[in-house]
């Protein structure tokens, strides 16, 4: 079998909602230590990532939890609760692309997020 000189693999995809106008991106390496567990929170707007090295277990809201390794991507939308995303005991290296409007920063509030209305 003779090898392609360039591949490409669709690893993951998400449908973002119609009314979401990015201005821009910001990305960003993580770490966060062995161990620790910063509880659930939420972001102002999706976030997207992938695990450069070590583990954490990820759960969003009350969906299935998993655990991600190196290589793997994951979604955490924007004004949700992120229930989990605690450090293995290797700790955690990740890259997040944080998707923002016009002269939004992008936030991390710690704690549930506000109930849809």
């Amino acid at each position: 079998m003779e090898l392609q000189p360039v591949t490409r693999v669709t690893l993951d995809r998400h449908v973002l909602a119609s009314s979401l106008t990015v201005d821009q991106i910001e990305v960003r390496r993580i770490s966060i230590a062995p161990g620790v567990t910063p509880g659930a929170h939420w972001h102002n707007g999706p976030v997207f990532g992938v695990i450069e090295q070590g583990s954490v277990h990820f759960q969003v809201g009350v969906e299935g939890e998993r655990i991600l390794h190196a290589g793997d991507t994951f979604f955490e939308p924007g004004n949700e609760t992120i229930s989990r995303f605690d450090a293995m005991h290797e700790g955690v290296t990740f890259l997040g692309w944080f998707l923002l409007p016009a002269g939004a920063e992008a936030e991390l509030t710690m704690g549930e997020a506000p109930a849809a209305s």
